[in-house]
């Protein structure tokens, strides 16, 4: 397929160069021109503007908040402007449940199709094509599109024909990988005040009760203290647990774990933890206890 790709950060950029492996004709656009022209050696052509990558099938916007989908949709010469009649925008950005909704009903306003389709899963499972993909929106733009989907994840869960479903779901998500983080961090400090080693106590926790994959790159994450490089930001986790709270306000679920997380993450950046990892959550219950 003809496609477009819009946003090269950590996740963007390996999803785009899986997309070229899997033989698709991919026009890429960052705000970076650096980290396009990374990609142009590996078989993609650089646009010069975000509308310059609307040309073909599909584009994928992959943005780190809602100003910026809003600043390539509805800017000048942007997504919407640009993108042909029938054409499919695929929302992958972690955005508002409000944002998703108004993507969808402007696109359908165009005469184009809206997919909103976030993904789980850390840069490691995006470059190895291991990603899991959440889709929602009208099942004939969701086939359009899932030989997409088939090229950058092991599977895709269609869940419903109103896109917005698809971002709650994902918020739902990183919302629990936020709690498992904080509770994860909490235990650990109890056992390392105690004088037990934390690999250790990490590698019972996993081989037993607690052998979900979260609980183990989380685990390593707090136990060795590796906040850095991030490979999610905390500024980004903050924000999600945001969106999940807005999602909850608008719905009327009280989500008070998720308010406790919000304060965990302002901790957090309060004390220069913005360019951390947010597993780096998981490593202030310890300095609450003294430097457990």
């Amino acid at each position: 397929m003809q496609i477009g790709f819009i946003g090269l950060g950590q996740m963007g950029s390996v999803i785009a160069a899986n997309l070229l492996k899997a033989g698709h004709d991919v026009t890429v656009y960052n705000r970076t021109r650096a980290k396009a022209d990374a990609l142009a050696s590996e078989g993609a052509k650089v646009a010069a503007a975000p509308g310059d990558a609307c040309k073909g099938e599909a584009v994928f916007t992959m943005l780190a908040e809602d100003k910026a989908v809003e600043a390539v949709v509805y800017g000048d010469g942007g997504v919407l402007a640009s993108l042909k009649k029938g054409a499919v925008h695929i929302s992958s950005s972690t955005i508002s449940v409000a944002l998703s909704k108004r993507l969808a009903e402007d696109h359908a306003k165009a005469g184009q199709r809206y997919v909103a389709a976030p993904v789980l899963g850390r840069p490691d499972a995006a470059a190895a094509a291991k990603l899991f993909v959440v889709a929602a929106g009208a099942p004939d733009a969701v086939k359009t599109v899932s030989p997409l989907f088939d090229a950058i994840g092991q599977k895709t869960f269609t869940i419903s024909e109103q896109a917005e479903a698809a971002n709650i779901v994902k918020l739902s998500g990183n919302f629990l990988i936020a709690a498992v983080i904080e509770s994860l961090g909490e235990a650990m400090a109890l056992v390392g005040k105690a004088g037990i080693d934390k690999h250790q106590y990490l590698d019972i926790l996993t081989s037993t009760l607690f052998g979900a994959p979260i609980y183990k790159t989380y685990g390593m994450l707090i136990a060795d203290a590796k906040f850095s490089p991030p490979g999610f930001a905390a500024p980004l986790g903050l924000k999600d647990i945001k969106l999940a709270l807005a999602a909850g306000d608008d719905l009327r679920v009280p989500l008070p774990l998720a308010s406790l997380l919000r304060d965990r993450f302002l901790t957090l950046l309060a004390n220069d933890g913005a360019n951390l990892d947010w597993a780096a959550v998981g490593g202030l219950p310890a300095k609450d206890a003294g430097g457990a």
